[in-house]
């Protein structure tokens, strides 16, 4: 352990998994912020701390388990000439609740139902389930990544840690945004669609590079970006104007 604190090799593999640790928890932070926006105000930061801490413990428990998780990948059995492992039906079933949460609250969201009745009938322990349920998933994929950048466990528990601590302060500056931006939580949506597309596509061994996905709501992002930034101008240009009108 002390030799790696003066390997720059180690820090290097440290660096690098960290920041993709991070990217990689980007779709894990708006899930767990829009599931929370379910929740009364008083409740939504403990259950986002208990999912990023279960995110954490989770991460941990499977990367002590390197060799279950390596077999997670022999095939079990196959169906229409495809082969499926245990790590493809994970996939599969997190990729489909995940398009689904996602549909219900894009159609939760264009039918204009109440927030306050969304909050009402969701419940802490039903939000916690579905948060814990995406973060085997997510954990799963992570851990995968970790084993195939650093050579030590103990750079990928350290990479681990700091990656869910980042997550932990970031989740509500970004719960914050999303509420207060209803054109940007319908963005977020589409992105977690996109995201349980990418983990079916992997369940049935076609991999989809994370990397265009992040590219693609990246450049969204901007986009929306600029149109926040309109509609601010717009605003202080009436605001400008009534009151001149007043004058």
């Amino acid at each position: 352990m002390i030799d790696l604190l003066s390997d720059p090799a180690a820090w290097a593999s440290f660096l690098t998994l960290t920041i993709l640790e991070i990217v990689l928890g980007v779709d894990n932070v708006i899930f767990i912020s829009i599931a929370a926006a379910k929740l009364p105000e008083e409740q939504r930061r403990r259950v986002r701390l208990l999912g990023l801490s279960g995110a954490l413990v989770m991460r941990i428990l499977l990367l002590l388990s390197i060799a279950w998780i390596v077999s997670l990948d022999e095939p079990f059995f196959s169906l229409l000439g495809l082969d499926f492992s245990w790590r493809d039906l994970i996939l599969l079933a997190g990729g489909l609740f995940l398009i689904w949460k996602a549909a219900t609250e894009i159609f939760s969201e264009v039918e204009g139902e109440h927030h306050e009745s969304g909050a009402a009938r969701a419940t802490f322990f039903a939000v916690l389930v579905q948060i814990i349920i995406l973060d085997l998933v997510f954990s799963l994929d992570s851990v995968i990544t970790a084993v195939g950048i650093a050579d030590h466990l103990e750079i990928m528990i350290a990479a681990v840690v700091v990656a869910i601590i980042v997550m932990m302060v970031a989740a509500e500056p970004i719960a914050r945004f999303v509420e207060a931006h209803p054109s940007t939580k319908m963005l977020a949506l589409a992105f977690l669609v996109m995201v349980g597309m990418a983990l079916m596509a992997d369940g049935f061994g076609v991999h989809v590079e994370r990397g265009f996905i992040y590219a693609a709501m990246v450049f969204a992002g901007a986009v929306e970006g600029l149109n926040l930034l309109r509609q601010k101008r717009r605003r202080k240009l009436a605001g400008q104007q009534a009151s001149q009108s007043a004058g």
